[in-house]
């Protein structure tokens, strides 16, 4: 929660963010009066929130202009939906074989390679194009396939989500401003395997408090749902990890977007909640590899979208941070991937 329960004077806690769950207005108050809520902050928190929802739509980031999809040489080994934008259901299994891994650690430490390095080219006056370019260039100097380009038409070679943006940000010529988070979500198709991962990176030096917060305590969300692989246990064990450290701080867990089983194909049938779900009962068993990438906000977890078909905002426009591994499930415990 993104207040702390002040002392009992009015004076102090109407200085505070109220929290993100209000008391129904019977209820006692969040500040710790002991008055009901409705006789004591409910006026001057909608008054707040009434306030900062303006400055929010004032400064929310706003779509930019798009440059052609970028060209891969022939030469380059492509995943079967680079002309189509259909991908195909692949073979359905989510344990891969010794000879899969073999080629899937290749594509995992390309990823890793290609997010380090991009993540360096973000600070203030670059643009998400920019990055991209970069990013493309450098994937296809690998002998890699940038794995979004033309997945069910996406028109990039990565995604990037700044501030308010939960994921699928399309890249344009949007300069990122001194203050600004971008997460920066790379796909690596190598050798006829997909590599995933992301991160979300400060813009510059004057980042406030809560988002610098907010991008470490989601950077340990992905930890704890990593710490949760163990085979033979329910794949709901990663999103209980997550849900009660992101509740811990008063944060919300996305719930639209999971993460999921990868490998010869850029997205299997398996789905990886990032908060509890019991109807996640599938076992982890040696062998499986999926993606953890959980999706935490400093608001509500509901989303919006643009009408370009891709990028899905946060609904109070609030930011949101990720951060993500592909994971191989070993006999004992979950292994990182995409390191280099």
């Amino acid at each position: 929660m993104n207040v702390t329960v002040p002392d009992s004077s009015k004076a102090t806690a109407a200085a505070r963010r109220p929290p993100n769950k209000l008391p129904r207005p019977a209820d006692v108050c969040w500040c710790g009066s002991g008055e009901k809520y409705k006789k004591c902050h409910k006026d001057a928190d909608q008054a707040f929130l009434k306030e900062e929802r303006k400055q929010l739509e004032a400064n929310k980031v706003l779509p930019g202009d798009v440059s052609p999809k970028r060209d891969v040489p022939i030469m380059i080994r492509r995943p079967d939906y680079a002309d189509s934008g259909v991908p195909s259901r692949g073979s359905g299994r989510n344990v891969r074989t010794a000879e899969e891994l073999v080629r899937m650690r290749r594509a995992c430490r390309a990823a890793a390679e290609v997010l380090r390095k991009s993540g360096a080219q973000v600070k203030p006056g670059v643009t998400t194009d920019a990055i991209d370019a970069f990013s493309h260039d450098l994937i296809v100097s690998l002998g890699g396939y940038p794995s979004p380009l033309n997945y069910r038409g996406f028109p990039k070679s990565i995604c990037s989500s700044v501030n308010e943006v939960i994921c699928h940000g399309i890249p344009d010529n949007r300069t990122l401003k001194d203050g600004d988070i971008v997460n920066l979500d790379i796909t690596v198709y190598l050798d006829g395997m997909h590599g995933d991962c992301n991160a979300t990176f400060l813009v510059g030096d004057s980042v406030d408090d809560e988002s610098r917060q907010l991008v470490r305590v989601t950077h340990e969300c992905l930890m704890k749902g990593i710490e949760a692989v163990k085979p033979g246990r329910p794949i709901s064990d990663i999103g209980r990890a997550i849900e009660v450290h992101a509740d811990q701080h008063g944060y919300g867990v996305v719930r639209s977007y999971c993460g999921h089983g990868i490998g010869d194909v850029f997205h299997t049938n398996l789905q990886i909640p990032h908060y509890f779900d019991a109807r996640s009962n599938t076992r982890m068993e040696p062998g499986m590899t999926f993606t953890i990438e959980p999706m935490i906000t400093l608001g509500t977890w509901e989303e919006s979208h643009w009408n370009d078909d891709w990028t899905v905002v946060t609904k109070d426009l609030r930011r949101t941070a990720q951060f993500e591994h592909t994971i191989l499930v070993t006999e004992t415990a979950g292994e990182i991937l995409t390191r280099e």
